[in-house]
């Protein structure tokens, strides 16, 4: 981090001594002008020292359950999602010079990145905590541009679940930015950006104000748009199905028979008078159970949740809708109170890993 060189009143005195000579013979000034001595040093330690260092993470929620868990020393702020982002009213891409991306502050994030600013000049170390995620990275990436700080810097922590252990353990292992992910980030937007401003306008001529075209509509357009290729090609073709229900003696319970074979050969009714056939002969006739097969089988538990899989069993189970899914989700990873104590409950909520935390392994049921 950048010190601050103190100036007492005697240097200044004679700073302003030497001030002549220096126009005359700028060679021969002293060492203390070009350098700051070790005495002067000592006030920048003190001050670095008694802020602290600051970690920043993305929601307001989050830090107020970190700030719990790190205690005295440190200072958790949160940066609100994202600070910096492409105009809304350009395009935002030199596309003539190697897609330079043009970024902005984000309306009402001036004030934001104001109290990041401050807090960061108090302390005495930075350490960035978004989301472990490519968004994530990159929103440590536009912090870092901001607050100035280097690349080669290990200022990016990452934990996938918010318990102290995992985020006292985050603190004692920072790393570089992950300039890949950053990299990959910065590839998605611009290209949704690109293809966005191409072809909504399309949209807006052809089908409707308002819409708007990318990345993944565009796909998912496509997609539709073969699906019902093959729908309309499809030739339908009539079939039967016949099933009986059948009882044992006494028995309270019936289950459902279906037909399969016929004369020991696979048999499927292709018409109704086939089909109707086929039920007038086994009307009044006697069943029998020709084979009982009888083995074990192994059910594992199922895996831990994808994203996809937590909206899907949420939408079949409950009837949530996927915004209202995620919302709850993001407060389970937040963190929640427990007999006064706040922890996070899930891991980290927007992935396809099916991880599960060592933490949680390690506790016996």
């Amino acid at each position: 981090m950048a010190e601050t060189h103190k100036t007492t009143a005697n240097e200044e005195k004679i700073n302003q001594e030497k001030k002549p000579a220096a126009k005359k013979a700028p060679a021969k000034k002293t060492a203390a002008a070009k350098k700051p001595s070790a005495a002067s040093k000592k006030p920048a330690a003190k001050r670095s020292a008694k802020g602290g260092k600051l970690v920043v993470v993305e929601s307001p929620a989050k830090a107020k359950t970190i700030t719990k868990f790190l205690g005295k020393g440190y200072k958790v702020v949160a940066s609100n999602g994202h600070v910096r982002d492409l105009p809304k009213s350009q395009l935002g891409v030199d596309v003539e010079n190697d897609f330079t991306p043009k970024y902005i502050t984000l309306r009402g994030r001036g004030e934001v990145l104001d109290r990041i600013r401050k807090e960061a000049k108090n302390a005495d170390r930075v350490y960035l905590a978004t989301d472990p995620d490519r968004e994530g990275e990159a929103i440590s990436w536009h912090l870092s541009q901001v607050l100035g700080i280097g690349e080669d810097e290990e200022c990016r922590i990452v934990f996938n679940e918010i318990t102290p252990n995992a985020v006292k353990n985050a603190i004692k292992s920072p790393r570089k930015l992950d300039l890949d992910l950053v990299d990959a980030q910065q590839a998605r937007r611009l290209l949704d950006r690109l293809v966005g401003y191409k072809l909504s306008p399309l949209l807006w001529a052809k089908v409707r104000k308002g819409l708007s075209a990318g990345r993944v509509q565009s796909v998912a357009t496509r997609i539709l748009c073969d699906r019902e290729d093959e729908i309309r090609a499809f030739v339908p073709e009539e079939y039967w199905v016949i099933t009986a229900m059948l009882a044992a003696d006494k028995a309270k319970k019936s289950f459902e028979a279906k037909l399969v074979s016929k004369n020991g050969e696979k048999y499927e009714a292709k018409c109704e008078a086939d089909a109707m056939a086929v039920k007038t002969a086994l009307e009044g006739a006697t069943y029998r159970a020709a084979e009982v097969k009888k083995g074990e089988k192994q059910r594992y538990a199922p895996p831990p949740f994808t994203t996809s899989n937590l909206q899907q069993e949420a939408a079949r189970k409950f009837g949530f809708t996927t915004k209202r899914t995620m919302l709850i989700a993001q407060q389970l990873y937040e963190g929640v109170e427990i007999k006064g104590v706040g922890t996070g409950l899930v891991t980290y909520i927007r992935t396809d890993s099916v991880r599960v935390s060592s933490e949680a392994q390690s506790v016996r049921i």
